[in-house]
């Protein structure tokens, strides 16, 4: 088989002529909206706070790739959408991406391959990590301006499926595969993406999400002692360690409740009524309560709010458990539902970027590989909500940002005294593209390696 990069493509003729293509410009390429991202992260400067929390065991005398260029590679890579680190074997000499790794686009040497990519996963150490989720936290701070009144903290797990012996892979009965279930965490209020935890497919336990929640609220309280908490999240959440834990710190919670036999005895009053009034009606009906319940298990009482919706299919009854006072239907429906946006941030997260190719035999490059692409994550997010403010694409998703506005064909030509990427004529989104980079107002300072 012939070399792919010289292989003479043919279409069908047109006009009497032939129509051939062929893979043979390295000054092209396909991402040239690259370079919008690029200025986002000179301002937000996230490459640098993830280089500082990674000590290089390098011999200096063998390093043609510094840590800096390699990660700021490979989180561009992400967010254009080539989430296998194969691809940067095909990707090292793109001129867009080499500027955005801050290398002359033709001067300057090649990014570094997929080997070298790999070498880089398999050298931080579980200490290098536990920096890198403290520097995503710190960032996450930084990212405000001012203290903010409220911090919502929507913890959630999903399942990364696995296809190898990696190490730490459990057998999930539930879902019926072997995986690991990581830890995501976000701001519920403004989607900004605090952590995210590499775990085993199993459900978690109190011990787990204690040992994440301490160090993650305990640096938020720090930086806002006078801001309001409030936690967030499923019945997965609902332990007796975490629960106590919380109120000692006074942190507002409201967490899924698995039901029971004993919570539907003390429903059963609501639950019929909301079944007659949908029967009267004809029509779904939701009913409202809430009521002091202890589990075995609890160390107190503690406020059980109770959502019964009634249809001609049954009754079907929800519950959360809350140290908040207040009427049921507005803690349910405007607090506790609105926790459901962290599906769609995860879904981002997972799905638009990737994030679950967590393929490396060791469990501690899996999680570097988890937290390059939650660094993608905050990039892409950062742009959004920021560059993208008051546009046609302030509410995209990230795969529709990055189809329409970031993967767009230039020529590039080096010039004595400037670089030129030649953009379509016929870019449709050219007054967008442009309101970006004059909302940017580039920068002249070139970050650190």
């Amino acid at each position: 088989m012939k070399n792919p990069t010289s292989q003479q493509l043919v279409f069908s003729s047109i006009s009497g002529k032939k129509l051939t293509g062929v893979f043979d410009d390295h000054c092209v390429t396909s991402d040239a909206g690259v370079l919008a991202l690029r200025e986002v992260e000179r301002r937000v400067k996230l490459m640098d706070a993830l280089t500082d929390a990674i000590v290089d065991s390098r011999h200096p005398s063998y390093v043609r790739h510094e840590v800096w260029e390699m990660i700021a590679q490979r989180v561009f890579q992400i967010a254009l959408g080539y989430d296998d680190a194969n691809d940067c074997d095909a990707l090292k000499g793109d001129p867009a991406l080499k500027i955005a790794a801050e290398r002359h686009p033709l001067d300057d040497p090649d990014l570094a391959s997929q080997p070298t990519i790999s070498r880089l996963e398999n050298m931080v150490t579980r200490k290098d990590l536990l920096r890198i989720a403290y520097a995503l936290c710190d960032h996450f701070i930084a990212s405000y301006k001012r203290r903010p009144k409220v911090i919502v903290i929507d913890m959630d797990c999903t399942t990364d499926v696995v296809h190898g012996e990696q190490q730490l892979r459990l057998f999930n009965a539930y879902e019926n595969e072997y995986c690991f279930q990581p830890f995501h965490i976000y701001e519920g209020l403004s989607g900004k993406l605090i952590t995210a935890v590499l775990r085993p497919g199993k459900t978690p336990s109190p011990r787990e999400v204690m040992a994440v929640l301490r160090r993650v609220v305990k640096r938020l309280k720090q930086a806002w002692p006078k801001t309001k908490f409030l936690f967030r999240g499923d019945s997965h959440f609902e332990k007796p360690e975490v629960l106590d834990w919380l109120n000692s710190q006074g942190i507002f919670f409201l967490v899924g409740l698995a039901k029971n036999s004993a919570l539907l005895k003390r429903s059963e009053a609501t639950l019929k009524e909301a079944q007659k009034a949908s029967q009267r009606q004809g029509r779904n009906v939701r009913r409202y309560a809430s009521f002091f319940y202890a589990a075995k298990t609890w160390t107190c009482p503690r406020r059980v709010i109770l959502r019964a919706e009634a249809s001609s299919e049954g009754v079907d009854p929800r519950y959360v458990v809350t140290n908040i006072s207040g009427r049921p239907k507005l803690l349910y429906e405007k607090l506790y539902c609105s926790r459901g946006a962290v599906e769609l941030m995860i879904k981002e997260h997972k799905r638009h970027l990737h994030s679950d190719r967590t393929s490396c035999h060791r469990f501690e490059a899996n999680q570097f590989r988890l937290f390059l692409h939650s660094a993608a994550y905050i990039l892409m997010h950062a742009f959004r909500s920021t560059v993208l403010k008051g546009t046609e694409l302030a509410r995209a998703q990230f795969d529709t940002i990055r189809l329409r506005l970031l993967k767009i064909g230039a020529r590039v030509q080096v010039l004595k005294s400037k670089i030129v990427f030649h953009l379509p004529l016929s870019f449709p989104l050219k007054p967008l593209l442009t309101h970006c980079i004059l909302t940017l107002k580039p920068l002249p300072v070139v970050p650190s390696g």
